[in-house]
């Protein structure tokens, strides 16, 4: 209905500039919107107002014009049938209110595409790839972890949607400090366990994680690694260690139904000498300088506030460097445009990274990088430590063990991506409307529910023009308002604008239902309603799977 509705403003603005003999540069760009008020018709636009600069006109008076160009002979009366009437209003916008029959049109087109209802070609194929968790294989995932696992695998779903292909990879931090931490912070518990003298690394992993790794060697190996050099038997407990946590990150992820389309390993950069070539890449486009013994790139070129080392003087590199070589990596596979979710003490380290990028010869817009904030368990009103084996943090597991996978995820992305998540433990378990994510898979179980007991015996074509009551309306404005809160969705890259959408279909539909009957001794109007109760449940379903949620169809 959206698009007959554009067609029909283009030929109207068409039919305006011959008429006054404008320029105006076409296409215009208006927005077209589904109203809340029933008095203000069922959509509004603006094209008024964006016609204002150029028409040297008042956007009332234009507003005026295009309607009298509606209602004359300036377009074929074919083309306008599905509309009752149009109104100006507000100084200059253009109220459209549909013939009954019209807008309950969208309801056939829900039923005829199913689950393909809300999909579009908007991303042309652009190829996206996304960096998401990222987790140092150094302990469990956490709940921030669990987080940005909900953002970035339901901004991947939207996306492949909405026409795009993403990517989703996890980069393997493998190499460096925090591995070497973490094989001698087995290895020291692994002596200890034989009640051998050992000395914990400074600044090593201190979770209860890391005796359990240890008892796992000492399962398959005893007292074996004893016997070997220490760096051989450290070599060892890193590989180890690393392996392990790995397969137990795949499988907090699997339950927390999200996967990987690629992992890459910071090893390999160094392996395949990624990190000398993107460096020497960077040197020829003359960005590197040497100063006091260490190689900088010249960030500020590029809008950072200084510039920053890549190579110390001592020949190690810093952060920086492998991840311009992994960034260049991602371009080179062909991707067009990068989205990475990073914690917020990751904030002050954009501005380089889009440097870097810019340095790469990428303009600054085909990197995204999405600051996903900290998220707060509460319980009875108060922040609360779950995790009794882990640590100073709370696991990702433990949080799916108590409030299950589907009021997790939920609860993960229905607030911004940059806002702080209080994420309340009690009202994720509750049975009621209160918990958002039970409302929702309410209403889906309540739509099945209706069309079960009505055995689903319901015609093809019914009189969709019954459907006349306000309750009624509403509900299919917001369905035929879907495919565009996935388009919004996905550019503005906010997950929770769907979770909105979800809630208030589900509000709408629950409004209806409790002012009118489905099922009634008036034929015509049951097969009607039914009709509108399976385009519902429709929309329920798919927005529920984009957001990973299971949809049961009784509760």
């Amino acid at each position: 209905m959206e698009n007959r509705l554009r067609q029909l403003i283009d030929r109207t603005l068409a039919a305006y500039i011959k008429q006054n003999a404008v320029e105006i540069p076409l296409p215009v760009q208006f927005d077209l919107t589904t109203t809340k008020d029933a008095a203000h018709g069922d959509f509004a636009t603006n094209v008024a107002f964006k016609l204002a600069r150029y028409a040297r006109s008042k956007p009332i008076q234009i507003a005026g014009e295009l309607t009298q160009l509606l209602n004359a002979g300036s377009i074929e009366p074919a083309e306008k049938a599905f509309i009752q009437r149009v109104e100006i209003a507000g100084g200059g916008f253009i109220n459209f209110y549909l013939q009954k029959a019209s807008l309950a049109e969208i309801l056939l087109t829900v039923r005829q595409q199913d689950r393909h209802y809300g999909e579009s070609q908007f991303g042309c194929g652009r190829k996206i790839l996304l960096e998401f968790v990222s987790a140092n294989p150094t302990g469990p995932l956490t709940i921030a972890h669990g987080r940005q696992a909900a953002i970035g695998d339901v901004l991947a779903r939207i996306l492949q949607a909405t026409g795009h292909q993403p990517h989703k990879e996890y980069y393997l931090n493998d190499a460096g400090r925090q591995m070497r931490l973490l094989g001698e912070s087995v290895l020291a518990r692994y002596m200890e366990e034989f009640h051998m003298e050992s000395v914990f690394p400074e600044d090593g992993y201190q979770g209860d994680y890391i005796r359990e790794l240890a008892k796992e060697i000492i399962k398959t190996h005893r007292d074996t690694l004893l016997k070997k050099p220490k760096e051989e038997t450290a070599a060892f407990c890193t590989e180890f260690a690393q392996n392990a946590m790995m397969a137990w990150i795949k499988q907090d992820l699997k339950q927390f139904d999200v996967t990987f389309d690629s992992y890459f390993s910071e090893k390999s950069l160094y392996e395949k000498n990624l990190v000398d070539d993107a460096l020497d890449y960077l040197r020829k486009q003359d960005f590197l300088y040497e100063q006091d013994g260490a190689l900088w790139f010249r960030s500020t070129d590029f809008g950072d506030d200084k510039d920053r080392v890549v190579k110390k003087s001592s020949g190690e590199f810093t952060y920086l460097a492998p991840d311009i070589a992994y960034h260049r990596s991602k371009f080179e596979r062909g991707f067009t445009r990068l989205i990475n979710l990073w914690g917020p003490d990751h904030h002050g380290y954009i501005a380089r990274l889009k440097a870097a990028c810019r340095g790469l010869g990428h303009p600054s817009d085909d990197i995204m990088i999405l600051i996903v904030q900290l998220t707060t368990l509460f319980r009875q009103g108060a922040p609360v430590r779950m995790s009794t084996r882990a640590g100073e943090f709370v696991t990702l597991r433990e949080l799916m063990e108590d409030v299950g996978v589907d009021a997790a995820r939920f609860f993960f992305i229905m607030r911004r991506v940059e806002s702080p998540l209080d994420f309340d433990l009690d009202l994720a378990k509750q049975k009621s409307q209160d918990n958002p994510v039970y409302y929702l898979q309410y209403a889906h179980a309540r739509t099945a529910s209706l069309l079960k007991f009505a055995d689903r015996s319901f015609a093809a074509q019914a009189k969709l023009e019954l459907l006349e009551s306000a309750e009624e309306t509403e509900v299919m404005k917001i369905i035929s308002d879907y495919p565009k809160a996935l388009i919004q969705t996905c550019e503005l890259l906010e997950p929770h604008r769907l979770a909105d959408y979800l809630c208030e279909l589900a509000a709408s539909f629950h409004k209806f239902y409790q002012k009118h009957r489905v099922v009634t001794e008036n034929g015509e109007l049951t097969q009607a309603r039914l009709i509108l109760v399976d385009a519902v449940r429709i929309v329920l379903r798919n927005g529920l799977a984009l957001l990973g949620i299971s949809q049961p169809d009784s509760m």
